[in-house]
């Protein structure tokens, strides 16, 4: 029988995030025009142009001046993660692109959720929304990967990820103690605030990411062979 009761996965170990980077957000700059002025005064569009700050709310222009600004610089704020989600939506409707799994996270989160009995949870600085949506437009095995998750978290209904603070909040939200969880995360601060919450958690190297120091490796277990190291230990 498997030692943890729940495995929370950051987006970055199953999908690159060259995706989100070099494919969706590109996708949202690139559509938001036509997308803002043709939803501006739809009553369902309303709730989430008026998550915005005030004072860029009162034309299409000041709103898409302040997402360019806020999106140029980074900064990661809920109203424009929110936004984002709506573009991203219409993109995958339209077929435009799907999320690329990495090809040994389908079997495995499949294993984990039908075989092991495991609750698999998503944690992302990415919208809720967003999330199902990636999930749901995938190139793997299945498409349509959402049935094997039980739930999704982001900074607005958990916190933000660094803080140990937001591991709290998931393990009360589900009702599965901290130690019971294991935590995969391609950032390590991300995975040492979850330890300090009480759950189990690794590093997962994958293409692209950032050279770990030495202290990293000693301090965190790492996962350099995908998902099927994690199940040959879980």
């Amino acid at each position: 029988m498997p030692t943890y009761k729940a495995i929370l996965l950051d987006i970055g170990t199953v999908c690159s995030i060259s995706f989100v980077r070099d494919v969706l957000f590109p996708y949202a700059i690139a559509a938001l025009p036509g997308y803002i002025r043709s939803e501006w005064d739809s009553p369902s569009f309303r709730p989430y142009r008026d998550a915005f700050p005030e004072d860029v709310r009162d034309s299409p222009e000041q709103l898409m001046s302040y997402v360019r600004e806020v999106s140029e610089k980074d900064i990661k704020v809920s109203c424009l993660k929110q936004l984002q989600g709506l573009i991203w939506e219409s993109g995958y409707r339209d077929g435009a692109y799907q999320a690329p799994i990495y090809p040994d996270v389908f079997p495995a989160i499949k294993h984990w959720s039908e075989e092991l009995g495991l609750t698999v949870d998503i944690y992302s600085s990415g919208s809720v929304a967003a999330q199902k949506l990636l999930f749901q437009h995938t190139d793997a095995e299945v498409s349509d990967m959402t049935k094997y998750f039980s739930g999704y978290f982001d900074t607005v209904s958990a916190g933000p990820k660094t803080e140990a603070a937001s591991y709290k909040i998931i393990a009360e939200k589900t009702g599965i103690n901290a130690a019971s969880w294991l935590f995969l995360s391609d950032n390590v601060k991300e995975v040492a605030a979850a330890k300090q919450a009480g759950m189990d958690a690794a590093i997962v190297v994958r293409p692209g990411n950032a050279p770990l120091n030495p202290e990293d490796k000693d301090a965190h277990r790492v996962v350099e062979n995908g998902f099927d190291e994690v199940t040959a230990w879980i």
